[in-house]
């Protein structure tokens, strides 16, 4: 094949990939063709296009698909914006087991200590977990 056809093939097959959702499988023939289209202008036979395109496709297919495929799903660590481990100062007496108020982040909260120990009001907390709308804290 010519050169030009080998590029067009290529770009054709990087298209494909972004418009269809998920497999990755187009991307690595697009990427073999665009090798192949350089072995062209450097005056590869056919055959030997052909051959170089099979196994530059087969290649990048069974050596990187797993890993690239791995890394554009990989899940994020914790949440940006995780309460936990922050600050918060206790609006009034927290009784053991009892549920109180607390001001975390200039916002008024539902919070219950998490250890048994009483804690006092304007002492400062720290976030141990959260449970839908109440803050578990453990005194500093």
């Amino acid at each position: 094949m010519i050169w030009w056809m080998w590029v067009l093939v290529g770009l054709g097959l990087l298209v494909v990939e972004m418009v269809t959702p998920g497999g990755l499988f187009a991307l690595f023939f697009g990427v073999a063709a665009l090798v192949v289209a350089l072995l062209s202008v450097a005056g590869a036979g056919a055959a030997w296009q052909w051959i170089a395109f099979t196994v530059v496709s087969l290649g990048l297919l069974l050596g990187f698909r797993r890993t690239l495929r791995d890394r554009l799903t990989a899940r994020p660590g914790p949440p940006v914006d995780s309460l936990v481990g922050e600050q918060a100062v206790l609006l009034g007496d927290l009784a053991a087991g009892d549920e109180g108020r607390a001001e975390l982040r200039g916002t008024p909260w539902t919070v219950r200590a998490a250890s048994g120990i009483p804690l006092k009001a304007g002492q400062r907390c720290r976030v141990e977990r959260v449970d839908g709308l109440t803050l578990w804290l453990r005194a500093e």
